[in-house]
């Protein structure tokens, strides 16, 4: 029999404290507090990227913590920040006129779940691809709950996202570029080299950092969308052979 090891669980451990914070952001969403919700996927989002991390230092791996990790990412990623946008979409839909406040708009609110539906998808998909080691093909999960949980903090600066229809095409939006083709970049440093990849790395977290500093809470959607569209271009150049 095989001795117990500490260290051997604490990749695990660290993947499921992922999934309880992901519990506590629902809860924060069914008791009104979005903020808190948002604020606990990005306590999520700390543990997933500690888990690989810690999985790599300790050259700890197992397939049931590869399929553990992603069961985890559902709920975090998927199910987390679709709570939060269907409860910002409950306040949206008490804004539009009255005339507009029929049962058929209002029914469309649950079109929000296709976020943890593709995200399942997303998340089975990569866990089979291995043509996703140096990019990302599709928005990652994390990424896009970072953009949809911030919405409501987003709105503060951005008026538009307190318009039902521009939140409900957001949400759906990123929820297509979950399963999308797109490639978009790792943040994954083998090295600090300002060469390839690294360029679009450097770039999009000196953004974020600005964004950050200006706009707080509410800067990780416009970091996401920041994200998305230094993928598309450096890809872009990418294929051209400029880089």
């Amino acid at each position: 029999m095989s001795k117990f090891k500490i260290q051997n669980h604490i990749p695990n451990t660290l993947t499921c404290l992922n999934l309880v914070c992901g519990c506590f952001s629902i809860l924060s969403s069914l008791n009104g507090n979005l903020t808190l919700a948002a604020v606990w996927i990005v306590v999520s989002a700390v543990f997933d990227f500690c888990d690989g991390l810690s999985a790599r230092l300790l050259k700890v791996t197992s397939v049931i913590g590869k399929e553990l990790d992603s069961l985890s990412d559902v709920v975090s990623f998927g199910v987390a920040p679709t709570m939060i946008v269907y409860k910002w979409l409950t306040v949206c839909y008490l804004q539009i006129p009255p005339a507009a406040q029929t049962s058929f708009v209002s029914s469309l609110t649950y079109l929000v779940f296709l976020v943890p539906a593709l995200s399942a998808v997303r998340l089975a998909k990569f866990n089979v691809d291995t043509n996703q080691t140096e990019n990302f093909i599709g928005m990652p999960t994390p990424a896009n709950a970072l953009f949809l949980g911030f919405i409501p903090a987003a709105s503060e600066h951005v008026a538009i996202l307190h318009n039902y229809g521009v939140v409900l095409f957001f949400a759906i939006f990123f929820a297509i570029l979950l399963v999308s083709p797109i490639n978009m970049v790792s943040l994954k440093f083998k090295n600090f080299k300002l060469t390839g990849m690294n360029i679009a790395r450097f770039l999009i977290l000196f953004v974020g950092i600005i964004l950050f500093l200006i706009f707080k809470l509410g800067a990780f959607p416009l970091i996401i969308f920041g994200y998305l569209l230094i993928s598309i271009f450096y890809h872009t150049l990418t294929n051209l052979q400029v880089l």
